[in-house]
Formats: structure tokens, C-alpha cells, sequence
């Protein structure tokens, strides 16, 4: 019997048109981009935070440069990490390894009131299992589907909207907590979630089948029955797409270059010159429309969840 979609027998059962391993990739990456943006949001604010509040006091200027090491190696690892996985483990034993690291990294933040050791062990710990997790689990979505198009394209837009779910929801709830809490609560709730992500993943994984399981030397998956001659194709092809992915590479950079100031110099402004207090009807409003935007997406990702369930 052919399936329609890769993966077991239970992946050709559908959530909203899609395959059910889809959703599962979903919910797995919403709380990994939960942990990753809702750490994100507080690092810069507990570096330079007064003793007296918790943080270490740094200047701006220090702390910008720590937040800007760390996202550069969180960009560059993932180059290693599914190099790692082509080679190596496989996509699944990587997306696997990479949240249990990123969880004992958010872990590790959570203790940065015992010393400050655990701080920049936790950091190292992220850039790291970011590195293993980030590109495979995409990688893994890719071959759900067995042709290409706009069914594909439809799935990755639908994956992509969980991790603009999961980084919404990471900067509300952890920002909150580690501003009005204490910063090592707001870290430990990162690490939670993201422990929530792998176990679902890791005991889900059947649904897969045989996708992103081990490499095994010298065995090239093709799409669908396209034998390596009709797969060929004329050497201007290869370098005009060579040439298509150095040019969008180099605007990509500028994009997140501006992108980025967001956990870094916006951070900064916001709380530095921004009046966050709201009185009246104008607080009411806020209340409201933020009660909003928080409740309305959940129940959508519930009632998702219980379809996939």
C-alpha cells in the first residue's frame, strides 16, 4: 500500500488537510521558539538591571556585545548542526539531543543567582542544542510530503505559524515573569516549556516512520519514483540557483541584522524611554485588547491540539 504522505500509517491520517506529524512538529517548535524569545527578551534587561533588582549592573554597551555574541553563534551552529546530522545521527536523534541540551541550558540560566558560572554555561548549552535543533526539525517537515508545491509550501507556512506562536507567547509570559517575578523564574519557565517540546517530540516520533532516522551510507532518498537521469539537470540551472542564494544571502544579512536590535537596542529603549504605564480608559483599552491577543491565539492552539489528539 502507498501512502500519500511519508512517515507510518498514522502520519496519512490529516489535522485541517494536513499530515498529523505536521502538528506535532508544530507544537515542538512553538515551545522551543517560546524558551528561545522568551530568554531572549530578558537577557538584555538582566544584564544591565541594578544589583538591587536582581541583575548584574553591566553598561549597555557590554551587554549589547554579549547578546551579539550569542546570536551570531546561534545563526553559525546550526551550519554544524546539520552537517552533524547528514553525517551522523540523523534528523530526529538531532532535533532529540538538541532540546534536551537547550533545556538543561535554560536549566542551567535558571541558577544564575547561585554563580554566575551557571549564566554563561547555560548560554553555551543554547547556542549549542540551537545548532542540532533548529535546521533538522525543518528538514524533517520537508519530507512529509512527497511532492513538491503548494501542499508543501502550505505545511511550512502552517509550521512556521507555530513558531511566530510560541515566540509571542515566550516574550509575554516569561518577559512578565522575569521582570515582576525574578529573572531566574523568568529563565527557569523558558526551560519548562522547552522540556514540555522534547518529551512530545521524543514519544511522538513514531509517527515518522522511517523519516530522519540514521544516514545510512550511500542511500539517496528520492522524491517519489524520479530515477537520477531525469533528476539531472543542465549546468547553467546549478549556477543560476547558486547565484539566486548568494544574493538573497547577502540582503538576509541586513534583514536580521535590524531584526535582531530587537532583544538588544529596541530592548534597551523601551525600558530606558518608553512610559509604560497606561491610566484610565487608555489602561483599560491596553488590558483588554492584550486579554485578547493572548486568549484568542490559545484557544486556536487548543483546539488544534485536541484534533490532533
Amino acid at each position: 500500500m502507498e501512502f500519500k504522505y511519508g512517515g507510518s500509517e498514522t502520519n496519512q491520517r490529516t489535522v485541517l488537510g494536513h499530515p498529523s506529524g505536521l502538528f506535532v512538529l508544530f507544537f515542538t517548535e512553538m515551545w522551543e521558539r517560546f524558551s528561545y524569545y522568551g530568554m531572549r527578551a530578558l537577557l538584555v534587561l538582566f544584564l544591565t538591571s541594578a544589583l538591587l533588582d536582581g541583575g548584574w549592573e553591566w553598561s549597555n554597551a557590554d551587554a549589547l556585545k554579549l547578546y551579539g555574541v550569542y546570536t551570531g553563534l546561534v545563526y553559525l551552529t546550526p551550519i554544524l548542526g546539520g552537517l552533524i546530522a547528514d553525517k551522523l545521527l540523523g534528523y530526529r536523534k538531532a532535533v532529540a539531543l538538541g532540546a534536551l541540551i537547550m533545556t538543561l541550558g535554560h536549566a542551567s540560566m535558571a541558577l544564575e543567582g547561585v554563580t554566575g558560572i551557571f549564566f554563561y554555561l547555560g548560554l553555551a548549552l543554547l547556542i549549542i542544542g540551537n545548532g542540532l535543533f533548529k535546521p533538522n526539525i525543518s528538514s524533517i517537515v520537508g519530507q512529509l510530503y512527497k511532492t513538491q508545491g503548494k501542499e508543501k509550501d502550505a505545511g511550512y507556512t502552517v509550521f512556521y505559524m507555530g513558531i511566530n506562536a510560541g515566540a509571542f507567547l515566550g516574550i509575554l509570559l516569561c518577559g512578565y515573569i522575569g521582570e515582576q517575578v525574578g529573572w531566574h523564574y523568568g529563565f527557569g519557565l523558558a526551560g519548562i516549556f522547552m522540556f514540555f517540546g522534547m518529551l512530545q517530540f521524543w514519544y511522538a516520533q513514531g509517527i515518522f516512520g522511517n523519516i530522519g532516522l540514521k544516514p545510512v551510507k550511500g542511500d539517496v532518498a528520492m522524491v517519489g519514483d524520479v530515477s537520477e537521469e531525469e533528476a539531472e539537470h543542465p549546468e547553467h540551472v546549478y549556477r543560476d540557483r547558486g547565484i539566486v542564494i548568494a544574493v538573497f544571502a547577502l540582503f538576509t544579512v541586513f534583514f536580521w541584522w535590524a531584526f535582531e536590535q530587537a532583544g538588544g537596542s529596541m530592548t534597551i529603549f523601551a525600558n530606558n524611554y518608553t512610559n509604560r504605564v497606561l491610566e484610565g480608559n487608555a489602561g483599560m483599552t491596553f488590558k483588554i485588547v492584550n486579554s485578547l491577543i493572548a486568549i484568542i491565539p490559545m484557544g486556536i492552539i487548543t483546539w488544534v491540539l485536541a484534533l490532533l489528539f
